[in-house]
């Protein structure tokens, strides 16, 4: 049994129904086993929280830098709402032990499917907090748990993609753009594994994986701005 009041205090949001926060939580596998289930999934809710965090955050990078060019707001509000961050969100929140996944779901952890499923659940989770309490209820979890996250984002220029972070930085410390080779192709051509080499110069500094090559250079970049410690 979930106790999703346990949940409830860890997002700081007390539910005056509380079977919207349980809907944030049903993947759409769990009723594919369970169709007797009472709670439908959260693909509707995650539909209307994408929207609600997206003019939260837009509307907070509007009025606090009303300098700042509008390219610059879209990189930094994509920073914030990606899946990559929402997960990290949801990993802080605990939010996983609350999801109703199928078993074949609940098994697949550490993979870029859980990623996304998790980060659905943080927008799905929005939506509940906005149906049930409103857009103040909202915009105070939004800022609390997302847009706290702007300064060191800003700070470590994590609004640039690996790609572009790693040319910068290899521009400002070598005077050189680094460029990617295709280093190995395995597998069936309908489901291929590019392995891709990033080098500054001739120098290799890391290799990538991906299932096409701008995966692999994306892999290949990541890995190299870790290693550089950039």
């Amino acid at each position: 049994m979930k106790n999703f009041s346990k949940l409830e205090k860890e997002i700081g949001v007390k539910f005056d129904n509380q079977d919207f926060l349980k809907q944030a939580m049903v993947h759409r596998s769990y009723l594919n086993e369970h169709p007797a289930f009472k709670i439908a999934h959260n693909e509707r809710l995650e539909f209307l929280g994408d929207a609600v965090l997206e003019i939260i955050v837009t509307e907070y990078l509007f009025f606090s830098f009303p300098e700042t060019p509008e390219g610059d707001l879209t990189n930094w509000r994509a920073s914030l709402v990606n899946s990559k961050m929402l997960a990290e969100i949801a990993h802080d929140i605990k939010l996983e032990e609350f999801l109703y996944l199928s078993k074949g779901e609940s098994k697949d952890k550490n993979s870029k499917a859980r990623q996304y499923i998790l980060a659905n659940a943080v927008e799905a989770l929005i939506g509940a907090i906005y149906i049930d309490r409103g857009i103040k209820e909202a915009k105070k979890f939004v800022k609390s748990k997302i847009i706290i996250r702007l300064d060191y984002i800003l700070s470590h220029k994590l609004y640039l993609d690996p790609k572009s972070k790693f040319q910068e930085k290899a521009q400002e410390e070598y005077g050189l753009t680094p460029h990617y080779r295709v280093l190995k192709e395995t597998g069936p051509d309908h489901n291929k594994i590019f392995e891709v080499g990033l080098y500054i110069g001739e120098e290799l500094i890391e290799k990538g994986k991906g299932s096409s090559k701008q995966e692999a250079q994306v892999a290949a970049a990541e890995r190299g701005v870790k290693k550089k410690e950039w």
